[in-house]
């Protein structure tokens, strides 16, 4: 038996990474996977990072980042989303995934428990657990994957007594549905009465589609901690730069947990990220007007081909209904389907129990790669129909 924290142990690389590695060595697979921008990160942020390392950016900074970076990103969310954190109220950390585990690992006790809505992004669960806190799972299947007042009330009821947090993934990866302004307000009028924290994980909050994004912590922010940064909105994924922003007795004590995490971000990525948010206003619209095509495309090849979907409006991801006559779970058939196709998704069941019987798209993959994926997924389904018929 290895003599190891048991929390560990019993947690597992997250079902998406799993599914991807597993596949990854099939020729000439189009990967309709991970969420990883095709884009580039743009040329100016680019260059601004060259001449940091030119100009010898290369020593540790500050533990929450560099004073300007914490600046920039005080204007640049208000400017967006009218939040109105100040510059110490702001966290820089090493993607959104760290200030994930910051912020659980330091807001909860053993015993807490945390709510989600599920079918959830995988890096959730895992924290909560090494936390030794619990995590109560709420199925939006039957509410158009959406949290409903009364669902989030049900919940409240059956856990009162150790409720410490809502985590709130907007837009929502897997499904790329997004909350109206009305809909955060009536979750605002429940999550006030029973006085919980919000942890809003806003990192898709530039690609939202038919409206305008609402910030969460512009309608409770006593007790909101916004959680965003660069690598959707700037297709900056490989650079790891993200932001806790929290009301400032929270920030106090994340920082600590921060600290002992990673010491603190990279400069270089900080000098990148300046640059983003002081002189890139609006990279990430331009980036949405791609991702808008992209996803109309694949909503029109789908309704072609013949699959249920859930209509997405916001991210870069479309859930997908596996056909009625497949025998078999969301990962059997993600396999049969990068086997025998050459096609990857991910299946449903990655996201928790309540994906199971779907599989996800992701459309941040280049026009030609979906163009081709399409293809090959509309050909297998016919091939596989008439065979099975």
């Amino acid at each position: 038996m290895m003599n190891t924290n048991i929390r560990i142990q019993q947690i597992q690389v997250s079902g998406i990474r799993r599914f991807d590695e597993a596949i990854s060595q099939i020729p000439d697979i189009i990967r309709l996977t991970v969420g990883e921008p095709d884009l580039p990160t743009p040329s100016h942020v680019k260059k601004a990072a060259i001449q940091a390392i030119h100009n010898d950016w290369t020593h540790y900074s500050p533990l929450m980042g560099f004073a300007a970076l914490q600046d920039a990103a005080s204007h640049y969310f208000q400017q967006k989303y009218q939040l109105t954190y100040a510059p110490e109220q702001i966290i820089a950390t090493v993607g959104a995934s760290e200030a994930v585990a910051t912020t659980l690992l330091t807001l909860l006790n053993p015993g807490d428990t945390v709510l989600l809505p599920t079918p959830a992004y995988t890096s959730y669960q895992p924290v909560v657990d090494i936390a030794n806190a619990q995590l109560a799972p709420i199925d939006t299947t039957a509410t158009g994957y959406k949290l409903t007042p009364s669902a989030l009330q049900a919940a409240l009821d059956d856990h009162r007594r150790d409720v410490k947090a809502l985590i709130l993934n907007y837009p929502t990866n897997p499904t790329g549905v997004t909350y109206t302004d009305d809909e955060l307000r009536a979750l605002q009028a429940v999550i006030a009465t029973a006085g919980i924290y919000v942890i809003s994980d806003e990192i898709y909050s530039e690609l939202t589609y038919e409206q305008p994004h609402t910030a969460f912590a512009t309608l409770y922010p006593s007790k909101t901690i916004t959680i965003n940064g660069l690598s959707k909105s700037h297709a900056m994924t490989g650079w790891r730069l993200g932001f806790i922003m929290a009301p400032s007795n929270l920030i106090t004590e994340m920082k600590k947990t921060h600290q002992y995490l990673v010491t603190s971000t990279s400069s270089i990525t900080q000098a990148a990220g300046i640059e983003a948010l002081t002189h890139g206003l609006d990279d990430g619209s331009e980036m949405r007007d791609v991702y808008q095509t992209r996803r109309d495309y694949v909503v029109k090849r789908l309704s072609e081909i013949g699959f249920n979907y859930i209509y997405p409006t916001g991210a870069f991801y479309i859930f997908v209904q596996l056909p009625q006559d497949f025998q078999g779970t969301s990962w059997d058939f993600a396999t049969r389907l990068a086997h025998e196709a050459q096609v990857a998704v991910v299946p449903g069941s990655a996201f928790g129990t309540s994906g199971e019987g779907w599989f996800r798209i992701s459309y941040a993959a280049s026009q030609s790669a979906l163009r081709e994926g399409l293809n090959r997924l509309a050909l297998w389904r016919a091939q596989t129909t008439t065979q099975e018929d």
